[in-house]
This record gives C-alpha cells, structure tokens and sequence, in this order.
C-alpha cells in the first residue's frame, strides 16, 4: 500500500527573468515586469511530498522530522533571502522561473530520499501561481 505524506515549507526570496542574451525590450516583452533590472521578490511556499511503501516496523513512509530538516538544510538555507539570480549557483545560466526551481529543488531533495520513494514538489510563487515537479 502506497502512502503519500508531505511537510509544508515556505522562504522568500528575490530574482529576475531575463535572459542575457536577449535585448532589454525582448526581455520586457516576453517577461513583463518580471524583466525588470532591479529583480523583484515572492513569498514562496512550498510542499515536497514523498510517497512509498509504510515501514512495518515504524508505520512512516518517512519520518517527517527528517523530511523537515532536510528542507531546512536543502532547501531554505539555500534559497530563503537569496537573490537567486546572483546568490545561488544554480541560477548562474539558469532562468529562476518558477518552474526551474521546483526542479532545483527536487534535485537538491533527491539524493536524500530512499530512491524507491517518489518525490514531489509543488512549489507557489503566489496564492493562485504554482508548479508541480515530480522528477
């Protein structure tokens, strides 16, 4: 029997859409005020859930405690009051869209997840704007 048990999270944090290699009004034109030079920021918030196979012998898919220390650790000491176009090396030469960092963050959050376990990020940019990531 799959079960499927999450830990809700949130960080702030401020970036950019653009890409460099366009000029300032492409940029304006497909990313809106997202382009802007001086970034912006979101409150985002987050749910990473994992689903498996209950332990017999503890009855958790996962321990949430360490589910939410590895967000802790993983995630929001990584990103929370980050500019994440300038302090986060993953979005060196990768556009911080919504998207890209739902997969950012499943990448960072996988290795730690027994691999016979799904994992799933949803990840809210605002209340009505979110991504799904399931690898």
């Amino acid at each position: 029997m799959k079960v499927k048990v999450s830990r809700k999270a949130s960080f702030n944090a401020a970036h950019r859409l653009f890409r460099k290699d366009w000029t300032q009004e492409k940029n304006h034109e497909v990313f809106g005020k997202c382009s802007y030079p001086n970034y912006h920021g979101h409150n985002y918030d987050l749910i990473v859930s994992v689903e498996g196979e209950i332990d017999e012998e503890t009855g958790f898919v996962m321990d949430l405690k360490v589910l939410k220390d590895l967000i802790r650790e993983h995630v929001e000491e990584a990103l929370d009051h980050k500019n994440l176009n300038t302090d986060v090396p993953e979005f060196k030469n990768l556009n911080p869209t919504a998207e890209n960092i739902a997969v950012v963050i499943w990448n960072k959050l996988r290795p730690h997840i027994k691999q016979t376990n799904k994992l799933e990020v949803v990840l809210y940019e605002t209340p009505r704007n979110f991504v799904t990531y399931s690898g």
